[in-house]
């Protein structure tokens, strides 16, 4: 939704009231009836606030409430404004109350979501404003991620009621609110929703635009296009149309040009007539003019074949959990930047929007990956599975339709797509995304067998993950080049399509070492890493079209035999600090980018901004 030049916005961070951990809890309730009450940070996950150990792998309902006194004139005007609750996210299924009435319902983590909750307000100006919101993280075979949940009835090894949650994933469950809480205003009548896709050529490009609005059918809608100068350079009218832009300043990947991530401003003013007042509606949109096509050996953006040097990530530190850390994010970018990585996936789930918009800020090209990890159970390809996923997949679009950093869609991680059933499930949800967005290629990330993988037909690039000498012949570094280059040529063979390495990698401890290398040494790490690359120059100069690291940085996992403290498969550690093996990544990523000669220019000072 879209908000005017006077509608104002107003952030419920901090802490979003209390928290309320009770399981069977009564509603409306009182402070004698809530059971433990503590205060909680948000946007965070709940696990590592507190040190009480039962509430770092609970499971069920949490509460969560804030009463805050909103500005008078939200409330007041004829017609009066919308007034709109608007969740980042929130893990996993939600329920929303404002002053004790139902204002919304929503299924799964990772996307927003929001309730206009006007007419709840009306009639109670002054007065405060109670939001409360339950929140349940149990995964069942037909969420996503799925899970289940097993029940231990021997009365001789377990308490009575004790159960588990189990996972098909290698992260941690972190829950909570785990990204901002707005209130917003929009007026009566307003901008929903724009669509925007670009096409090139050399000296001409074509922004095709669609807008909807809600609330009146007595409207206008003009349009003006605005490079970073704040020139104007194209103007529209009217609901459907494009814009015709001379001498195009591209859209760029980082590494691929000296000017990369090159946005335009598309301001779009709505005005309507409702009740025989007059509205204004105003949105601006950053645009990027970008192409993206694929062939049988190739990834062109803009017509010039792109090779992803990048990483999978997690959003994942101490303390928050998956909360959204600004200093993080930019820590973050800074370090990606350093490594010369060009690109990353949103592994396992979609990101933020703020990191989205550093993207398209910044240049880095992303695959844009839905919640679909961990689908390997037969029930999790039935048709309630199926319609929840296809729901994701039209909020995921919705949300990042617009991102020029999005080049590619992902709708899952390693299913259990040698299943006979996920022929037909990844055939539905890959039309269903491509008829949502048909400007973008479409993928999932496979870890199946070439020969057996019923969804890989339906894909239009490869993307494969791969641990030979860790899961596989572990320790012995000497099969790599043998079964990576077979693994290659067999996908290749099979579906003439281009191939990202989306996942490689090796656990290594900070600090340990040996010589000859030994797995869980950083010595090991940077070995198996050496051993990848050399297969990859070879295959990249045919059809490998990138490589994607496992990990950006350690993450935090479930507890288990073979995890000391999370997943140790990162460059750098979770506190951002580089093992041996980022310098290994950035001699390579800067020697790739290097092969283009489109370096940025040398920083010579630092200008420091507030976001």
């Amino acid at each position: 939704s879209a908000e005017s030049a006077e509608n104002e916005r107003l952030c419920l961070g901090k802490a979003l009231g209390h928290f309320l951990n009770a399981l069977f809890l009564p509603f409306p309730w009182n402070s004698c009836q809530t059971g433990p009450v503590i205060d909680m940070p948000v946007p965070a996950s709940f696990n590592d606030i507190t040190q009480d150990p039962s509430l770092e792998n609970y499971i069920g309902w949490v509460w969560y409430e804030k009463e805050v006194l909103l500005p008078l004139r939200w409330l007041q005007g004829d017609p009066a404004p919308r007034v709109v609750l608007r969740f980042g996210s929130a893990h996993y299924y939600s329920i929303v109350w404002v002053n004790g009435v139902q204002v919304v319902e929503h299924e799964g983590g990772h996307l927003p979501f929001e309730a206009d909750i006007s007419s709840v307000l009306q009639g109670s100006p002054g007065a405060l404003c109670r939001i409360t919101v339950a929140l349940n993280n149990t995964l069942t075979p037909h969420t996503l991620p799925p899970g289940s949940i097993q029940y231990m009835t021997d009365k001789t090894r377990y308490p009575k009621n004790y159960f588990v949650q189990n996972i098909k994933f290698d992260f941690f469950n972190y829950a909570g609110i785990h990204r901002p809480v707005v209130l917003y205003t929009t007026p009566a009548a307003y901008i929903d929703d724009i669509t925007v896709t670009t096409t090139s050529s050399e000296s001409i490009a074509m922004v095709q635009y669609q807008v909807s609005v809600v609330g009146s059918t007595a409207y206008s809608l003009s349009l003006s296009l605005r490079d970073q100068e704040g020139k104007e350079v194209a103007t529209g009218d009217g609901p459907v149309g494009e814009l015709k832009v001379l001498n195009p300043n591209l859209w760029w990947p980082y590494l691929m040009h000296e000017n990369p991530g090159y946005l335009y401003s598309l301001e779009v003013k709505m005005q309507a007539q409702v009740a025989g007042a007059l509205l204004e509606d105003i949105y601006t949109l950053p645009v990027g003019i970008r192409t993206v096509h694929v062939t049988s050996t190739q990834f062109l953006i803009n017509g010039r074949p792109f090779y992803f040097h990048g990483v999978n990530k997690h959003e994942d530190a101490d303390i928050r959990g998956k909360g959204l850390d600004w200093p993080l994010i930019v820590k973050d970018f800074n370090l990606l930047h350093w490594l010369g990585a060009n690109s990353f996936r949103t592994s396992h789930y979609p990101y933020a929007e703020e990191i989205m918009d550093l993207c398209d800020a910044y240049g880095i090209v992303v695959i844009d990956e839905s919640p679909g990890v961990g689908i390997k159970l037969p029930e999790s390809f039935g048709n309630k599975s199926l319609q929840h996923h296809l729901a994701v997949m039209e909020e995921l679009i919705r949300r990042d339709k617009n991102r020029p950093s999005v080049v590619m869609w992902s709708v899952a991680n390693e299913p259990a797509s040698e299943l006979p059933p996920a022929a037909h499930y990844f055939k539905t949800v890959i039309a269903h995304t491509k008829a949502l967005d048909p400007s973008r290629p479409v993928t999932f990330v496979t870890d199946a067998n070439y020969a057996l993988d019923h969804g890989a037909p339906y894909v239009d690039v490869i993307c494969v993950n791969s641990y030979f000498s860790w899961y596989h012949d572990p320790g012995h570094l000497e099969v790599i080049p043998l079964q990576l280059t077979a693994q290659f040529e067999n996908w290749y063979k099979t579906y003439q399509k281009p191939i990202i390495q989306s996942e490689y990698g090796a656990d290594s401890v900070p600090g340990l070492h040996s010589d000859p290398p030994m797995m869980f040494t950083e010595e090991y790490q940077t070995a198996m890493l050496r051993e990848y690359h050399s297969v990859f120059d070879k295959k990249r100069k045919e059809y490998v079209i990138g490589e994607l690291i496992w990990n950006f940085a350690d993450f935090m996992t479930s507890q288990g035999t073979t995890r000391v403290l999370g997943n140790k498969k990162g460059i750098f550690t979770r506190q951002r600090q580089p093992k041996a093996a980022a310098f290994v990544l950035r001699d390579r990523y800067w020697k790739i980018a290097n092969e283009s000669s489109c370096l940025p220019p040398v920083v010579t000072s630092h200008s420091l901004f507030l976001k």
